[in-house]
């Protein structure tokens, strides 16, 4: 092999490690602060309103971004843009199945209820694979396996 093929594949490799970081840095998990939100076609006021959620702490994907402006993306793959000030950082999860709810964060621990998969939990705090919930009237830890959000 020769020194320029070499130094090709090594500058290649760098060049997709910088884009794969930039890309990835932008993708993070948020929620939504209020209770009624416009999602934009684009990133302005200008742009109309592609749809509007009505849930406050729903949790959300941060795809890209553009000055005050956040592309995001939802569990149903909704997408659209959202101005900063209506995000807030992570605070929810979503289940993708249902879970039950235990007053202590063990399997053995009494179950409280039956939590439907795509009701929006309030995190409280995390240990190792359970987190303390909230949720309307309920209150306890569930498994964090098969959700949608980020719990750190």
């Amino acid at each position: 092999m020769s020194m320029q093929i070499i130094l090709k594949t090594i500058l290649t490799f760098f060049f997709i490690l910088l884009v794969s970081s930039i890309t990835s840095a932008d993708e993070i998990f948020l929620s939504l602060k209020k209770d009624k939100v416009n999602v934009r076609y684009g990133p302005s006021f200008e742009s109309p309103v592609k749809f509007i959620y009505k849930k406050i702490n729903l949790p959300i994907k941060q795809i890209d971004k553009k000055e005050n402006w956040r592309r995001i993306i939802d569990f149903k793959n909704n997408s659209g843009w959202i101005h900063w000030s209506q995000l807030k950082p992570i605070n929810s999860v979503i289940p993708l199945e249902d879970k039950i709810l235990f007053k202590k964060p063990s399997i053995f621990s009494k179950p409280l209820a039956k939590i439907k998969k795509g009701r929006v939990l309030v995190l409280q705090k995390c240990k190792i694979d359970w987190c303390k919930i909230k949720s309307g009237k309920f209150k306890g830890w569930i498994k964090i396996d098969n959700i949608w959000g980020s719990i750190n």
